[in-house]
């Protein structure tokens, strides 16, 4: 896959084929397959990833209302309400919707419904996590509580618990964390800085969360719109160059990597190349097989919300790392 004529696919499911037909059933409108999916005994790290990816694409729709409505006492139908709940809200959010609020009080209440119903679940608590980006000034007290560590800023940190309570290092959770920290102080990331670090330094061997800090490191640029040469900079510093290895050792070298988040592997890979580590940088191209994610490549280019150049990006760092020209570690 390292020739000329290799071209990257963008799928939110990934490598999980079975994910992939019941995103293609449900754009039709049918919930059968998704249905099914989900009543697979898969983990939470699985189910997590599906119903973020279902709902995404059933927010649209009334499918999931289909659903319930067909079958009213399942809890996978419950929970997916929620998630498609919560989607709409933060959709709406994100556009300055008029009818943000009232969609975020019916997120709210099916997030309850959907935790009553399946007590042992994490997402429920995931989607209140991904809610509270909605409450930027933390009027809710569950916005408010204090923190676990020093240095870190009060927020939803019992929301996280009750996730990690369900599903320890729940992925997903801690990137909904990220996201409320990143709403509450839009200026400068040190308590982002300081939340990735403290989430990666506790992680356990495997876990997703080593890649955090990587993500935090993406958002500095992207919010200084800094120029490449600065960014190239930016990634052999040091520090940077640790954040990668640690991601790399403690994630990527113990994961599945088919089951793995493709975000995941967008920013390791990229990370990793902008450290000069191409050779690790090649095994995670390698993993990512024909897929990719537009994101963080998009914010190497001029125009960040356009596929094309961000895909040209990732392909000219595929094609350097892959031709082992340089094969060990950077400076």
């Amino acid at each position: 896959m390292a020739g000329h004529g290799f071209r990257p696919v963008y799928h939110p499911a990934g490598h999980d084929h079975a994910l992939r037909g019941a995103v293609q059933e449900l754009r039709t409108g049918r919930w059968v397959v998704m249905a099914r999916l989900l009543e697979e005994n898969s983990g939470w790290t699985a189910w997590t990833r599906r119903t973020q990816v279902l709902a995404a694409v059933a927010a649209g729709t009334d499918v999931v209302e289909t659903w319930r409505a067909e079958q009213p006492d399942s809890s996978a139908a419950t929970v997916m309400h929620a998630r498609v709940a919560v989607e709409r809200a933060v959709r709406a959010h994100r556009t300055a919707h008029p009818r943000t609020r009232e969609l975020w009080q019916e997120a709210w209440t099916a997030c309850l419904q959907a935790a009553d119903r399946a007590p042992a679940d994490p997402v429920p608590w995931v989607c209140r996590l991904a809610l509270s980006v909605l409450d930027a000034q933390q009027r809710m007290e569950e916005h408010r509580l204090a923190p676990p560590a020093p240095m870190l800023p009060p927020g939803p940190w019992g929301l996280l618990a009750e996730a990690d309570k369900r599903d320890p290092q729940n992925r997903e959770a801690y990137h909904r964390m990220l996201q409320f920290l990143y709403a509450r102080r839009p200026g400068p990331l040190s308590e982002a800085v300081n939340y990735a670090q403290w989430a990666a330094s506790s992680a356990s061997v495997g876990s997703a969360l080593h890649v955090l800090p990587l993500y935090v490191r993406v958002e500095r640029y992207r919010r200084e719109r800094g120029h490449e040469r600065a960014l190239d900079l930016h990634w052999v510093a040091e520090d940077a160059v640790r954040d990668a290895t640690r991601a790399m050792d403690g994630w990527f070298l113990f994961c599945a990597t088919e089951e793995a988040s493709l975000l995941d592997l967008n920013h390791l890979a990229h990370a990793l190349h902008g450290a000069l580590r191409f050779a690790d940088a090649a095994r995670v191209f390698e993993a990512l097989g024909p897929y990719w994610t537009p994101q963080p490549w998009s914010y190497r280019t001029a125009h960040p919300d356009e596929r094309g150049p961000a895909e040209e990006v990732f392909l000219r760092a595929r094609a350097r790392s892959l031709s082992g020209s340089d094969t060990r570690t950077g400076p």
